[in-house]
């Protein structure tokens, strides 16, 4: 039996509960779960604002962990190795994304915390091939905002080939944008941070930024017209998307990584003129989350983090709900 914690109507506190996954099926592996981040997708679900979560449901998709069990199927993964588990616990294997390695395009893809049980709880399952290994030389208590905020804001630099003489910007610096910054910064980028905050605008010059623009002054922001190549949204509000346009070079793009549920509102002019771009994406692929580990480790980034017990998890719940979080939450047994 596995014990975890789980909600049972949206917005409820999370309370123990128990559950039999069945037998370990021969492609799967079962991890003892030693940390586990909080995301706001996890209060997404937990609230079902995507109308999608079954209860009860255990959240948790950042986690961290040892292989307790392996399926018969599987050969890369061994009982006893330090692996990480993010918003996918497997995958279709039969589409042109999977069999591309674009996994984390895969329509039937199977979520961790939707219609499967997460990492609120002392183990969790998943498809082998959704598990990375987390490399020697990893902080293991910060790793587990990796596998879901940080491959988000990593994939990008991946998918568009960005290169080390980019003029890059990042819009919000919070639990995205905290770990853009270092991403960025680590690339060879010049890293410009858009902030309406004193304090977060000094923390994101610690943080990997170069420069910063004061998120709330129209001025400034149409004084750095034409200056980037890229700017990198990781906020969940509507903003003056426009206005951001026109501080792209030619050719530049706009992407998304943060989930405004609001619909654009694109002067479409400014995208033929300039030939801009407006894009955005998901988690990355097993192989590219291996990447990013790697980078990680070599250039020492590491979200910044909150530690909380699994016993005190409504108290971390309520902390993340607050917006006081600096940066990311993570329980830890």
């Amino acid at each position: 039996m596995i014990q975890a914690f789980a909600a049972f109507e949206p917005g409820g506190e999370l309370k123990p509960f128990e559950y039999d996954p069945g037998p370990l099926r021969p492609h799967e592996v079962e991890i003892d779960v030693q940390y586990c981040g909080i995301c706001h997708s996890d209060l997404s679900v937990l609230d079902n604002e995507w109308g999608m979560t079954q209860y009860p449901v255990v959240p948790g998709h950042e986690v961290v962990g040892t292989i307790a069990k392996a399926g018969d199927n599987v050969k890369h993964l061994t009982v006893g190795q330090i692996v990480g588990l993010g918003w996918h616990s497997g995958y279709c294997n039969a589409c042109t994304p999977c069999h591309t390695g674009d996994h984390n395009l895969c329509a039937n893809a199977q979520a961790t915390i939707i219609g499967h049980h997460g990492g609120f709880a002392d183990k969790v399952r998943a498809a082998a091939n959704s598990v990375v290994p987390i490399p020697d030389g990893i902080d293991l208590e910060s790793a587990g905002p990796l596998f879901c905020g940080g491959i988000t804001v990593f994939n990008p630099l991946v998918q568009f080939d960005t290169k080390p003489t980019d003029k890059v910007a990042v819009i919000g610096i919070g639990g995205l944008g905290h770990m853009a910054l270092q991403f960025l910064n680590a690339w060879g980028c010049e890293v410009t941070a858009f902030t309406s905050s004193e304090d977060k605008r000094k923390e994101a010059l610690s943080l990997g930024a170069h420069h910063t623009l004061n998120s709330r002054d129209q001025k400034g922001i149409e004084a750095a017209a034409g200056r980037f190549d890229l700017i990198i949204s990781t906020v969940n509000v509507k903003l003056d998307w426009n206005l951001y346009l026109g501080t792209l070079k030619p050719r530049g793009r706009l992407h998304f990584v943060g989930a405004t549920l609001d619909p654009l509102d694109i002067n479409v002019f400014s995208l033929i003129m300039g030939q801009h771009a407006v894009s955005g994406s998901p988690v990355g692929s097993p192989l590219t989350i291996a990447r990013m580990l790697e980078f990680a480790k070599r250039h020492n980034v590491r979200p910044v983090i909150e530690k909380f017990s699994f016993d005190d998890i409504n108290e971390a719940i309520k902390r993340l709900r607050s917006g006081q979080a600096h940066y990311r939450i993570v329980l830890q047994r």
